[in-house]
């Protein structure tokens, strides 16, 4: 009736459509069905994949609660892997709502994305007014930035002691966000290394994100807390993130856990 895929990048899990050879009607309803984790599959992002005119694919992202995101690197690194593996190819052009974006095999398992250029100004992250977005006017002063989705990053003495649940929604709905944004929590372990935590908007806590992992090797340069390329530990795995000059380029691994087809019968509840 439809088929997917399911793959995850570091325990950030995604259900991926490949609609280049069918025709595919994603209600919300039917999103947030797919969504759910007992009812349904279970996802954190679900991603098509749609043919471009000027480009190998065309990608486009949905949250767990049914709402849009510009960017999710963890899906576009399985995806790109999926691609190249299809393909034959080893670098590939995707484009998203964030702009194009381009993938290439690292070697050993691992596959990069550069994930473009960081929005380092308030009206682009986008924050509700003009400020600095180096440390925001919230307590504990984290950093703003924006990687095609906004994110809201805290340096802390450990990551691990801060209690997500609470602290995530906190955050996510802050006033200075108008489109709501993603919440890290970090710590420096050395001055090439990271330890993260994630508060995915329109998700919850999440094992691993691609972009959050950016903003916060972004941000952490911005403050002189690192160079510019930082491995991040996450909850489920290492990223690596490579702030150059054409973009911010995230390697790690990724996982091709199974295709099969949701039935007639899932499909028409959320449908009629």
């Amino acid at each position: 009736m439809l088929p997917f895929m399911k793959m995850h990048g570091l325990g950030n899990d995604f259900v991926v459509v490949d609609a280049r050879t069918q025709d595919i009607a994603l209600t919300p309803a039917l999103i947030k069905g797919i969504a759910h984790r007992q009812f349904g599959l279970g996802f954190d992002q679900l991603a098509v994949i749609e043919e471009a005119d000027a480009a190998d694919a065309h990608l486009i992202f949905y949250n767990a609660d049914g709402s849009t995101s510009a960017a999710c690197g963890n899906a576009t690194r399985c995806i790109a892997r999926f691609l190249m593996e299809q393909t034959g190819k080893s670098e590939l052009h995707l484009t998203t709502q964030r702009g194009s974006l381009f993938a290439r095999d690292a070697g050993e398992g691992l596959t990069s994305v550069n994930m473009g250029a960081p929005q380092l100004s308030w009206d682009e992250i986008p924050l509700a007014e003009d400020m600095d977005t180096l440390e925001l006017p919230i307590e504990g002063g984290p950093t703003a930035t924006g990687m095609g989705n906004p994110h809201c990053t805290f340096f802390v003495e450990d990551a691990d002691l801060i209690p997500l649940q609470e602290f995530g929604p906190r955050y996510e709905h802050h006033p200075l966000y108008p489109e709501r944004t993603n919440v890290q929590v970090a710590h420096v372990v050395a001055p090439d290394h990271l330890r993260m935590r994630v508060w995915e908007r329109g998700v919850g806590v999440t094992l691993a994100s691609g972009s959050s992992s950016c903003a916060t090797a972004v941000a952490a340069a911005r403050r002189g807390l690192t160079g510019r390329k930082v491995r991040i530990d996450l909850d489920g795995g290492t990223l690596w993130i490579d702030w150059r000059e054409d973009g911010v380029w995230m390697t790690g691994p990724t996982m091709h856990v199974a295709s099969g087809s949701f039935t007639r019968q899932f499909v028409e509840s959320l449908t009629s």
